[in-house]
């Protein structure tokens, strides 16, 4: 039986038709669904019985089975999502004083393969369904209870647009004023750079959001000794891409850097880093590597950090750094396994 969580407005109003319902049910079943979150069909007060069980014989309502819920000593939660087939994913949820985001995944593993990341070393095992993405964002709000999660960020496990149609459907839903009413501009994809889908993403008229890009290296050489993708999507073809991305006039393309304690954080690098993204309406967001013990690589020394970052603002390129959060329960960026999956 599907799941009712993975159909966007305009689809159930076409089953609902086809089915001799009035479209305008769509609408009242959303509103149920994300303004009241009701959980099930007989909260559903103004759908009538016969309607009440025409979707309960057709679709459940599976928002999965929260387990594993950590709290980091600076607030940040970490949970696991149990599928439906058993299966695991992890979600952050990064509490600041007036603010709160959601980090989310878009599949149970990865298949992309980068050195760095632990997500990696699972391989991919499948892609989440849109639905499943919604109950991640479902389960983070419980957990909030009063607190609103205002921003949503697709960096959790998984690479987005390698699973892209789950992805739009679930942006769909999570933007619908009947839905969720997220704004896009509080939303953001991260892409490890897959090239053909960033494009239709730009011209994707379905679903908006912000883009980051994990670039995490400033040669094709560098880039593809820690990212296998670069053999697939040249560094040059990725910059040219998002060159050509459609973005308001004041918005900037993030592009993520990893600091790889001598691989990828001398100032060489960052010097290269500047003439790459000439030309690129670009914001450099410096992560500090996040180390496990299962992993080769070392982080940056903070003074070496600041000193690259200097060299970036100094030549006129906006850079922060961003602040880890989660680290000591394994809930930081690159961190997120799930050992649990079979």
């Amino acid at each position: 039986m599907n799941n009712l969580y993975d159909l966007p407005q305009v689809n159930l109003a076409a089953w609902l038709t086809a089915q001799g319902q009035k479209g305008f049910r769509a609408t009242q079943v959303f509103g149920w669904l994300y303004k009241k979150r009701v959980p099930d069909y007989a909260g559903m007060k103004n759908l009538g019985a016969e309607l009440q069980g025409l979707l309960a014989a057709n679709f459940r309502l599976d928002r999965g089975e929260r387990v594993n819920l950590q709290e980091a000593a600076d607030g940040t939660l970490k949970f696991g999502l149990k599928l439906h087939d058993g299966l695991l994913v992890e979600t952050v949820v990064l509490r600041h004083e007036d603010h709160n985001t959601a980090c989310l995944s878009s599949q149970v593993g990865c298949g992309m393969g980068c050195r760095f990341c632990r997500t990696a070393q699972m391989g991919l095992k499948r892609n989440l369904t849109p639905g499943e993405m919604i109950a991640q964002v479902l389960q983070a709000e419980a957990l909030l209870g009063e607190q609103e999660l205002r921003n949503l960020v697709f960096m959790g496990m998984g690479e987005p647009f390698h699973n892209y149609e789950n992805l739009i459907t679930a942006l769909q839903i999570l933007t619908d004023d009947q839905g969720f009413a997220f704004s896009s501009r509080r939303i953001t994809i991260s892409t490890s750079g897959l090239v053909p889908e960033i494009k239709k993403f730009g011209q994707d008229q379905r679903a908006k959001a912000n883009l980051a890009i994990s670039l995490n290296g400033v040669t094709e050489e560098a880039r593809t000794k820690i990212m296998p993708v670069t053999k697939r999507h040249s560094l040059d073809e990725l910059i040219k891409v998002c060159q050509d991305f459609p973005i308001a006039q004041r918005e900037r393309i993030t592009f993520e850097y990893v600091m790889l304690a001598g691989v990828t954080d001398d100032l060489a690098s960052a010097r290269a880093l500047v003439k790459l993204l000439h030309g690129t309406r670009a914001k450099v967001n410096l992560i500090p590597y996040n180390e496990s013990p299962d992993l080769e690589f070392k982080a940056t020394g903070p003074e070496q950090l600041q000193e690259f970052q200097r060299l970036l603002l100094n030549a006129g390129l906006l850079a922060t750094i961003r602040k880890s959060r989660g680290q000591g329960i394994l809930a930081a960026c690159g961190q997120l396994a799930a050992k649990e999956n079979p």
